[in-house]
């Protein structure tokens, strides 16, 4: 009997024929045969794993989403081990989110296919509003941890605060996908001027640190 790692691998070389089907020719030309073309497998086996194309797209989505978090994820261990400021670390984990290179551009073309599907699927709109409503409280509790930590000011509203950086970070997105001549360097300018308006304090451990020192 087939291992559940043999499932899961199998399930992520579906995913990554689903999101290069995507990147390269559009959401149009995901079906099950192409998949499974692009996959080196079987149709049957496609089938056995995803019934139809929503749920393929659901799982390439799913996907494209670990990879983010995961190095998103490095940046805040990165952050945390090094004592950067939370600043500096939500620049980079936001910037992320914006398709500078190929692996983004690729996910980009994902989210944004898994998107507008979602308008004509309540449970693709589901989680499509959620993941995106995750992303929001990721930036909340970074503003709150900068108001602990005095990065911030006391009254500053981190859920406001969250909602702005988030927004201008999905337009910076869609310029960088449409137009080559918004370059890498005026989008890291922006978001850090954004998140300057935001953090505007420096962290008392840093203070107490020169001190010390």
């Amino acid at each position: 009997m087939p291992r559940t790692a043999d499932h899961e691998a199998r399930r992520r070389q579906i995913g990554l024929a689903v999101c290069e089907l995507i990147s390269e020719h559009g959401l149009d030309a995901v079906t099950v045969a192409r998949t499974a073309a692009a996959a080196g497998i079987s149709v049957g086996l496609v089938q056995h794993y995803f019934r139809t194309k929503d749920a393929m797209l659901l799982h390439a989505f799913t996907q494209v989403s670990a990879h983010i978090r995961e190095r998103i994820e490095r940046h805040v261990r990165d952050g945390v081990e090094h004592r950067r400021p939370i600043a500096d670390v939500l620049a980079e984990a936001l910037i992320e989110l914006v398709p500078l290179d190929e692996t983004r551009r690729t996910e980009f073309r994902v989210a944004r296919a898994f998107a507008g599907r979602a308008l004509d699927s309540p449970e693709l709109a589901r989680v499509d509003a959620e993941t995106a409503r995750a992303l929001r409280e990721d930036a909340a509790r970074a503003v709150h941890n900068g108001k602990e930590c005095g990065e911030v000011e006391p009254e500053a509203d981190p859920w406001a605060a969250a909602v702005r950086l988030t927004a201008v970070t999905e337009g910076l997105a869609v310029q960088v996908y449409r137009d080559p001549d918004v370059s890498a360097e005026l989008t890291v300018a922006i978001v850090r001027d954004e998140l300057a308006a935001v953090f505007t304090g420096e962290c008392r451990q840093y203070k107490t640190d020169r001190i010390v020192s």
